[in-house]
Parts: C-alpha cells; sequence; structure tokens
C-alpha cells in the first residue's frame, strides 16, 4: 500500500502561502489573493495526490549481492529499478545486526530503460543475515508529494570470518612478495627434514649438504635438497568463552581469532599438513578431525560462520581431556584464547596432559587497552596509579609465560589485529625448528 509525503515543492509553496497570510494581517485588502491562491494550492495538490495513486509503483527493483561475505570487508551491493517511467529515491533494508541506516540514493527510469544505483556496507557481525524489501520513494507527476512503495525480495546473506585474506596471501605468495603482509619466511635453501631431490651445487649451499657419492659419480658438485616436512597435523582448540567478546576496535577478539585461525589454517593446508578444530567453552562443542584437502579451509568456515563466543567461563582441563581422548596421531595443539590469572591451575594440568604426545602452542590475546595504558605519560597521580597498575599486570603475565613455557609449551601474545600474521610466522618457525 503507497504511502504519501509531501515533497520540497509542496512545502515550499505552503510556506509563501502562510507569509502572505502574515501580510494579510497589515494589509487586508491582500485577502481575496491570499484566499485564491490556498485554494489554488489546494486543488493542485489533490489533484496531483490522485495522479500519483493511481500509477501506483510503475517500477520492480531487483538486489544484486553476493550470498557469502567476509567480515569486516566493505561489499557493493547494486539495485536494479526496471519498468515503467519514475523518478524518486531508493532506501535499501540491510540486516539490522549491522547497525547501518537506510541511506537514500537518487535514481531516474524512463520507460522501458533500467537504471542500477549501488552502495557499500559493511558486515560487522558473522551468521546468516536477512535483507529486507527494498522501500521507493517516488516523485508523483508534478513533483508536489512522494509515494512509498516496498517492492522486491528478502534476501539472506552469510558473513563468514574474514577469508579474504587467505586469497590476499595466495597472491603475494604467488609473486613472493609475503612480507607485505608482515609474514617472514627465512628459508634457508636446501634445508629442511624430509628429502626431496638432488641438484647441481649452487654459490652459498651449505657444504655438508654436498652429496659426496653422487658427486663422485657425475664428476661435479652434487648436493641433497630437503624440504620442510609434510603430513603433520596442526589442531586448533578455540575458546569460545566470555573474554572472547572483548572488543578493541570494529571487530571482538573472538573474530580476530577466527580470522587468524582461517589464515593460518590455509598456510599449513597449502604445506601438505593436515588441519583440524575443536572449540569449548559453549553449550554445543564442534570438532573437526585433522584433514588434508584445501576443502578443509570451507569446512572451517561453514563450522565457524555462525558460532559465538558465550558467557561461560573456558574449563581448559575439560577441554584438553575431549581432545587427547579423540586424537590418534600427533600434533601442534593451538589454544587461541584471552588468559587470566584464575585460569593457572586449570590450564596447567591441562598442558601436562596433551604435552604428552603432543606439541602445544598457547596463543594469547593482550588488550590494547594495557599497551595504551603503558605508553601514556604520567602527568598526575591518578596516571601514576594507572601505570603503576599496568606494569603488575604485565609483571603477573610474564610470571604465567613463563609457567607455560615451564610446562613445554610454545607460548605467543600479541594484541588482536596482529594475530594473523604474528601466528603464521611463529608456525614457519617451529616448522623449520622442527617442533611439530
Amino acid at each position: 500500500m503507497a504511502g504519501l509525503l509531501p515533497h520540497r515543492p509542496l512545502l515550499v509553496a505552503l510556506a509563501c502561502w502562510f507569509g502572505v497570510a502574515v501580510l494579510v494581517v497589515v494589509r487586508p485588502g491582500l485577502l481575496p489573493v491570499w484566499g485564491w491562491g490556498g485554494a489554488v494550492l489546494l486543488g493542485v495538490a489533490l489533484a496531483d495526490a490522485g495522479l500519483a495513486l493511481r500509477r501506483g509503483n510503475p517500477l520492480t527493483a531487483r538486489r544484486e549481492v553476493r550470498a557469502v561475505w567476509p567480515l569486516g570487508v566493505a561489499q557493493t551491493i547494486g539495485l536494479r529499478l526496471a519498468g515503467g517511467d519514475g523518478a524518486g529515491w531508493v532506501f535499501d533494508r540491510p540486516p539490522v545486526a549491522f547497525a547501518a541506516a537506510a541511506r537514500p540514493v537518487a535514481f531516474r527510469v524512463r520507460g522501458g530503460e533500467w537504471t542500477q544505483v549501488h552502495y557499500r556496507l559493511t558486515p560487522t557481525e558473522r551468521g546468516e543475515h536477512r535483507f529486507d524489501t527494498v522501500e521507493l520513494r517516488l516523485l508523483s507527476p508534478w513533483r508536489l508529494w512522494l509515494t512509498r512503495h516496498r517492492t522486491g525480495e528478502t534476501q539472506t546473506v552469510r558473513v563468514y570470518p574474514d577469508f579474504a585474506r587467505i586469497a590476499e596471501y595466495s597472491l603475494l605468495a604467488t609473486d613472493n612478495r609475503l612480507s607485505q603482509l608482515g609474514v617472514l619466511r627465512r628459508r634457508r635453501r636446501g634445508e629442511g627434514s624430509d628429502f626431496q631431490q638432488l641438484r647441481e651445487y649452487r654459490r652459498d649451499d651449505a657444504l655438508r649438504s654436498i652429496d659426496w657419492k653422487a658427486t663422485a659419480k657425475h664428476r661435479k658438485p652434487i648436493v641433497r635438497e630437503y624440504q620442510d616436512e609434510r603430513d603433520q597435523r596442526l589442531m586448533f582448540l578455540l575458546d569460545c568463552g566470555q573474554r572472547m567478546r572483548a572488543r578493541d576496535d570494529a571487530l571482538s577478539h573472538f573474530d580476530h581469532t577466527l580470522n587468524a585461525l582461517l589464515l593460518l589454517a590455509y598456510v599449513a593446508l597449502r604445506q601438505g599438513d593436515g588441519v583440524g578444530l575443536a572449540t569449548f567453552a559453549h553449550a554445543q562443542p564442534r570438532f573437526l578431525a585433522p584433514r588434508k584437502s584445501l576443502d578443509t579451509v570451507q569446512h572451517l568456515l561453514d563450522a565457524t560462520y555462525d558460532l559465538q563466543p558465550t558467557p561461560r567461563t573456558p574449563d581448559y582441563l575439560m577441554a584438553a581431556q575431549s581432545l587427547a581422548g579423540r586424537l590418534e596421531r600427533r600434533a601442534l595443539i593451538v589454544l587461541l584464547t584471552n588468559l587470566r590469572d584464575e585460569d593457572e591451575s586449570s590450564l596447567v594440568l591441562a598442558l601436562r596432559l596433551l604435552g604428552r604426545r603432543h606439541g602445544v602452542l598457547v596463543a594469547n590475546l593482550r588488550e590494547t587497552a594495557l599497551d595504551a595504558a603503558l605508553a601514556r605519560p604520567i602527568a598526575d597521580f591518578d596516571a601514576a596509579l594507572g601505570y603503576a597498575a599496568a606494569v603488575d599486570y604485565r609483571r603477573a603475565r610474564r610470571r604465567q609465560w613463563a609457567m607455560l613455557k615451564a610446562q613445554g609449551a610454545q607460548v605467543l601474545e600479541v594484541a588482536p589485529p596482529g594475530l594473523p600474521t604474528a601466528l603464521v610466522n611463529r608456525y614457519w618457525e617451529m616448522k623449520r625448528g622442527g617442533l611439530l
């Protein structure tokens, strides 16, 4: 059902008519002019409204949008308008969870033709989200009114963790430009743990890599080339508890963690390692056994796109017991979490259990507020107290790291935005060091 809204020309005409009414008080002779003017304005306005309502909505709207979006990456939405002759403004109805207001976009369509308008929208929450129908505000034939119409269809989109960074990594890796992402692959020529091939000696090859039997046979220097060991296992243990709901920027700590998880999973799969996932601290923990196919990335996306942190407190020991019973082969377990001092007893027992058969890397998110408190200049007594508290908190964290390392675990602490790059760099470091 159409609704009528007065347009600017009608409002301007009404303002002028009321202005004449003020003059009538001073000059009564203008009263007939004012009366006739009002009658004409009313007649024209009613006639224009009748024409607009009789015409109805001659246009159709079709939304062109991708079905799957990466979190935090701006997307372009197209609205295709076609049908009869019409002009006005179009309002889309984006998902409520994105906290994006409907913004009017002006358009003009001539009979038998079509036009398309675009706008940008950044998804701020993972999961399934619904676009409502499109609202049109069409100009009446004499442009005194706007008629409101709803058209088009509702559409559902899925917002996944930021898989766009995987494409960026793949592109830069192809051109050997990973340093632009901050990824530092310090690969030493010919070194690794799995034999790959024999080849001629090159300058800067290590002397210990020379194969003397092959050298004697071919009568020229031949070296044995190795590659990093393949067919290893990487298992993510993802904390879905209350502390992962913290937010230092547009994304929560949990969303930053999922972005890092996906990037490292892709890197490990490209190296021939299997990747799996186990979650804890929520009602229905999820488990994906380690797999080596690149399709695993899609399985991880499907398993995490609708996963949200809960108000629960993480139980590290229970999570470790559940995971240890499911892993048949040795793996590197990457615990993604946000630790506190009160976790120490449960975490120590969990690391002891997992460390019997597996390697463990604890990746902890550091609040950016701590860095800001330590960097803030001390100007008064309150600032001094805040600085002292931050120093004490950092000292407690370092004691906790020493305790974790004593259990044989690798430790990585980083601010949430830097986690993807830092995690990939630590993976390369551990793989080159034979720690997987």
